[in-house]
């Protein structure tokens, strides 16, 4: 691969950045259409937004399975998968008569397609191309999140004024489509797949050996860790509880908090 004249850890870093800004808003988006459909269908408050907590019951389903594709098959595959499932998704639900119609779209292809565009999938390669400049890629990259609320969301909300949400979810859908699918191509899972390494650096052996080690617990974190031993433990499961209490209350909140 020819080389560039910075290190191409930088062009995931900006992927990840125009990923996340477009993926996550799109499934969060649904706080914008759910008053248009209430209004419009007359079904009940809980029934509509059914479709945006069913999603999340999918997502949870689907991470492990992720987890095992990512492994295999690396970033590439598991982002155009998780494109073609959002676009799908947005593009289909606004031929929704009836409530499970709104709960195949928004809930399952949605929902399936966020856990790989959204923070899961880009968690498992993201951290692999830096360590020393770890926290500022990450925080660069998923700093698209709010970028993307900022410019996405209104253009959105205006798309819903001017033409309707089926107009607005179709726009999205394809942006989705137009947008990531090409642009994810250019990922890849390590430094070390096209003869790099972390941070660019000539020498990571050096450059490790001389990092002071941030390792709280070192007999804990030199574990091989399966899924099967980590939930034989109690740190999995108050990590796992504090994540739901968060989550719960934080999704809780968000779909309704612009009706």
């Amino acid at each position: 691969m020819r080389r560039l004249p910075f290190f191409y850890g930088w062009i995931v870093v900006a992927v990840t950045f125009v990923t996340m800004a477009i993926g996550v808003n799109a499934r969060t988006a649904f706080s914008l259409f759910f008053s248009p459909i209430v209004d419009e269908f007359g079904w009940e408050r809980g029934v509509t937004a059914g479709a945006f907590s069913f999603g999340f019951l999918v997502s949870a389903v689907l991470s492990p399975l992720m987890g095992k594709l990512m492994d295999r098959t690396g970033p590439r595959t598991v982002m155009e998968l998780g494109v073609v499932l959002m676009a799908g998704g947005l593009l289909l639900a606004p031929l929704t008569t009836q409530p499970w119609h709104l709960y195949l779209t928004i809930g399952v292809l949605v929902g399936a397609g966020s856990i790989c565009l959204g923070y899961s999938g880009q968690s498992l390669f993201l951290p692999n191309w830096f360590v020393r400049r770890r926290g500022l890629a990450v925080g660069l990259a998923f700093a698209g999140v709010g970028i993307g609320s900022i410019v996405i969301l209104p253009w959105i909300q205006l798309l819903i004024d001017r033409n309707g949400w089926r107009a607005a979810s179709w726009a999205m859908g394809i942006l989705v489509l137009v947008v990531l699918a090409p642009l994810n191509l250019l990922l890849r899972k390590r430094p070390e797949d096209i003869g790099l390494h972390p941070d660019g650096d000539e020498d990571p052996v050096a450059t490790a050996t001389a990092l002071p080690s941030n390792v709280v617990d070192p007999a804990w974190a030199s574990v091989d860790w399966t899924l099967g031993r980590a939930m034989r433990t109690a740190r999995f499961w108050w990590l796992s509880l504090g994540y739901f209490c968060a989550l719960y209350v934080w999704y809780a909140i968000q779909v309704h908090q612009t009706t």
